[in-house]
């Protein structure tokens, strides 16, 4: 064990951790994580690219989609690239710029993901409990506000989270547990004193995900309050099938989330596999599986984009023509 610096700290690097017992299979467990890269990019930018474009997707539904699937696209870009450089080139190795850099990007994108789901929760009740007031309620300025509420609370709760990571020292380990920095998993390797950030990380976590989930489900009471009062049995139908999609994305986000913390916390001492594919299911899946489960559930989007693309071919097929 290093001795105790209390003027620097011993190491200015930290060491990401792969997936434990299976580096001799990097090279092929690196096929599907870049394809799951590529349907990331390709699946959100098309999302957004679409309800950019197409003025009858200027719709609250679609423009907290569109606020989704920007969150997922940059939370991917600070998760996918490191688990990569991982699988193909073994390089472990971070600055601590870098990694409280990393981290910084990778809660803030994980809270305003969460904070969009929460909002899209709130949007299907307003669809469901008050149709006739839909448009009247979620108007563009609305959404704009909701947009700008999201982006501060978040900002305000995960700015600090670097900055007192930078009072701490770190002799006795760098080795971090996981494949990306991570703000519990940061602190576990400190020789200071870690309370402030450990009460503060906690506060962060409650204040946001934790009353984000709460509220999401109390959404969904009052909405299967009002389904179950519908009259017609295929109203109640058409009703639920409108949230098939945002239920995929709320268990997708926050069940690997919940599982992650309940094993920390309660559960047996598991192998340390267990806890970084929970991880990784946590950060890399909902990125690759949103826009996927968004374009097969919704017609509109599917309508769109083949429109996108038959448009694109029409045009190259007449320039080719013309040529």
């Amino acid at each position: 064990m290093l001795p105790i610096n209390s003027t620097s700290s011993a190491f200015s690097t930290f060491l990401v951790t792969g997936i434990p017992g299976l580096e001799a299979l990097y090279i092929w467990i690196s096929i599907p994580f870049c394809a799951m890269f590529l349907i990331t990019i390709v699946g959100n930018m098309t999302i957004i690219i679409v309800i950019w474009r197409e003025q009858t997707l200027h719709v609250p539904m679609y423009l907290f989609l569109a606020m989704l699937a920007a969150s997922d696209l940059g939370l991917s870009l600070f998760t996918f690239p490191t688990m990569l450089r991982i699988l193909l080139l073994a390089a472990r190795e971070m600055t601590t710029s870098a990694c409280f850099t990393q981290m910084f990007f990778i809660h803030t994108f994980q809270d305003l993901e969460s904070a969009i789901i929460l909002a899209m929760a709130f949007d299907r009740y307003v669809a469901i409990s008050h149709p006739l007031h839909y448009h009247s309620i979620l108007t563009n300025t609305v959404i704009a506000r909701i947009g700008l509420a999201i982006v501060v609370r978040t900002l305000t709760v995960q700015l600090p989270l670097p900055i007192l990571l930078r009072r701490l020292h770190f002799c006795y380990s760098n080795v971090l547990s996981h494949s990306y920095c991570l703000h519990p998993d940061i602190i576990k390797l400190s020789c200071s004193n870690t309370r402030v950030n450990s009460i503060f990380g906690l506060f962060v976590v409650l204040s946001t995900m934790g009353l984000d989930f709460l509220l999401i489900l109390l959404s969904y009471i009052l909405i299967l309050k009002t389904v179950l009062g519908m009259a017609s049995h295929s109203g109640r139908l058409k009703a639920l099938n409108t949230c098939i999609s945002h239920l995929c994305a709320v268990v997708l986000f926050f069940t690997p989330m919940i599982c992650l913390s309940m094993l920390h916390r309660f559960g047996p001492r598991l192998p340390s596999h267990v806890y970084v594919t929970l991880a990784n299911m946590h950060f890399l899946i909902p990125p690759v599986m949103n826009p996927i489960v968004y374009v097969v559930k919704t017609k509109q989007i599917r309508d769109k984009i083949k429109k996108l693309f038959i448009i694109k071919r029409t045009k190259k097929a007449h320039v080719t023509s013309i040529t």
